[in-house]
């Protein structure tokens, strides 16, 4: 089976659609993978909206993670599950689309997005675009065959520095070849932002679980995502240098700012708020 659109890819089908307005869709999470990752439901809502975004333009550009004000985490999603995605445009042009949505299982919301802005690329640099709009007419016309993807073993970040339960840093290096990468994209390879996002946060969870903040053995998980900057495209074979430092904790809450360098460069930041499994925000 070829890796485009199935190694990293989360939309099986687009139920209803309002060209440039709206859209609803589905992915059903294979039950043979280990897990799904939070941040992996984020991509599944951001991929419904470029659909939509390459469909008006006309397949001409396709968006790129750059912003994102706020990502609520309500629940986990489990291998076996179906995630029933809706996304919002709030403008689409060859610049820029922005965006809401989000992802649900059995009726309950479990991932809110909110504020999202993708710069346009022209397509050609990374994908083929007569490629994309037959993929786009089948997603529309019955849907994409289900169980394509394989799962991920994400790379994680080795530690070198820090303060046990107040702070963090390592390396995080990129693979110089992944499945994902043929989807991500087939003619330019990027490093897909929601995985450095995914690797940000185990490190913040680490940080988080050193802490005396909370009880021994507490569950952590994070609750709320906010401002994420992604400033440079991360080929394969990078190595990041990525830290999370924790504030002073507000209840049940710690915020952990997270930042990815390249070379003295910032790459991406971001804050993220974690707290014990079973707060509500």
């Amino acid at each position: 089976m070829s890796d485009h659109f199935a190694a990293f890819s989360f939309v099986d089908r687009i139920t209803a659609l309002e060209p440039a307005l709206r859209a609803q869709g589905t992915f059903a999470i294979p039950s043979r993978i280990d897990a799904f990752p939070p941040c992996l439901m984020a991509e599944a809502v951001g991929q419904l909206a470029a659909w939509v975004a390459m469909a008006h333009i006309g397949f001409r550009g396709r968006p790129v993670a750059a912003l994102a004000l706020e990502t609520r985490f309500l629940q986990g999603a489990r291998p076996g599950q179906r995630l029933d995605l809706a996304v919002e445009i709030e403008s689409c042009d060859d610049e820029a689309v922005a965006y809401g949505g989000s992802a649900a299982i059995d009726g309950a919301r479990v991932i809110e997005l909110k504020q999202c802005l993708g710069p346009m690329m022209p397509v050609a640099e990374f994908d083929d675009p007569d490629a994309l709009a037959a993929r786009f007419a089948l997603l529309c016309d019955g849907g994409a065959a289900l169980d394509r993807f394989r799962g991920i073993t994400p790379p994680r970040v080795l530690r070198e520095s820090g303060e046990p339960g107040q702070a963090a840093t390592g390396t995080l290096q990129v693979p110089v070849a992944a499945p994902f990468f043929n989807d991500h994209f087939p003619r330019r390879p990027v490093f897909p932002a929601t995985l450095l996002l995914d690797a940000q946060i185990d490190l913040a969870l680490q940080v988080a679980a050193e802490s005396p903040h909370w009880p021994a053995k507490t569950r952590l998980t994070p609750v709320r995502m906010t401002n994420v900057k992604v400033r440079s495209f991360t080929p394969p074979g990078q190595v990041l240098t990525v830290a999370a430092q924790m504030r002073p904790p507000k209840g049940e809450t710690a915020t952990f700012m997270l930042s990815a360098e390249s070379e003295g460069k910032t790459v991406a930041t971001a804050r993220v708020e974690i707290a014990p499994t079973d707060f509500q925000s």
